[in-house]
Parts: structure tokens; C-alpha cells; sequence
């Protein structure tokens, strides 16, 4: 149930038929946007319950949850707050492309609240090339975290899930952008 609620959100807020070009340079005739659902009070409930299931099912043994800002920015969230609910705290971290360049320098945020070695699961709103989630798996591990695996809300079909499976890691999709049309 909660899955097809947040599926006609997404379907309702984020999904439109139009031409774009994505963050890959690649051009596309439709755009998900999943922030417009995700950012929503219903979509975030939505998100932290079903995430959080998909994640102990998939990852079971992952102790953080994070990825590339700014389309991670609210699942992450919405995990951490209801794990917190269900006496399973998972914290979160966010990436950034690159690290600031004033104050701590960090490129990763959160970084406190994660253990030395912590194994986490890297989250994106979408999976389309790969790209910007290796890249968050890249600054992951450089910071000495284990990656169990990767997870979108939505694989566009584009060679992601591949390309991040390529390297090794599990990788899992909640939806498929083909059930979109």
C-alpha cells in the first residue's frame, strides 16, 4: 500500500513528459524530479517507511544511510527519522560534489554520527548513468566507510544499475521509470 501511495505521488508530482537534458548530458522526453514528491509531508512518510523496509530487508547489516546532495538529502531523512521511531536509529550523512572550501572543508556531512568503518548504504533519488552515486561511493570509501550497496527510488533504465553493479556492489531500484508510461 505505501508503495503504490508513494509511486502515484511521484507519478503525480515529479514525473512529466517533456524534453530535458539530465545531469549526464544526456537529453531526455521526460524528467523525474522526485524531490517534488519526496519534499512533500506525505511523500517523506511514504519514503521513510518503505526506504527503511527495502533497506533492512536488502542491507541488513548497513549502519548509515547517505548519499550525493541534494536528491539524497530528503530520504535520508525521512530513514533516519522513522528508524529513530522503530528504536533502530540509523544515521545519516549527505555528499557533496566536492569539499567546501571554508570551514570544516568537509565533503561529507554528518560524518560525527557514523563509527569509524561504519557499512553504509549510499541512496539517490534517481539512477540514471551511475555517475553521481559512484562518485558519492568514491568519497565514501576514501573516508574509510564500507559500502554494502546502493539504492534509488527510481532506475531510469539508462545503464546505472549496471555500471554501479559492475564495480561489486548490490544495488536495488524501488521503481523502474518504465511503470511511469
Amino acid at each position: 500500500m505505501i508503495r503504490s501511495k508513494l509511486f502515484q505521488l511521484l507519478k503525480e508530482k515529479s514525473f512529466e513528459k517533456r524534453k530535458v537534458t539530465l545531469s549526464s548530458g544526456k537529453e531526455s522526453d521526460y524528467y523525474l524530479d522526485c524531490r517534488q514528491a519526496t519534499l512533500s509531508p506525505e511523500g517523506a512518510w511514504c519514503v521513510g517507511h518503505l526506504v527503511y523496509e527495502r533497506l533492512r530487508t536488502w542491507y541488513p547489516i548497513v549502519q548509515a544511510i547517505g548519499g550525493p546532495t541534494l536528491g539524497a538529502d530528503p530520504i535520508v531523512t525521512a530513514v533516519s527519522l522513522r528508524s529513530r521511531e522503530l528504536g533502530d536509529p540509523i544515521p545519516g550523512f549527505l555528499v557533496r560534489k566536492k569539499a567546501k572550501e571554508y570551514g570544516a572543508r568537509q565533503r561529507i556531512e554528518g560524518i560525527k554520527n557514523l563509527a569509524p568503518g561504519a557499512r553504509v548504504c549510499v541512496v539517490e533519488d534517481v539512477f540514471t548513468t551511475g555517475g553521481s552515486c559512484l562518485e558519492a561511493i568514491e568519497a565514501v570509501e576514501e573516508a574509510g566507510f564500507v559500502v554494502a550497496g546502493a539504492m534509488a527510488l527510481v532506475d531510469r533504465g539508462e545503464g546505472g544499475m549496471e555500471r554501479i553493479g559492475s564495480k561489486g556492489y548490490r544495488v536495488e531500484a524501488i521503481f523502474k521509470a518504465s511503470e511511469f508510461f
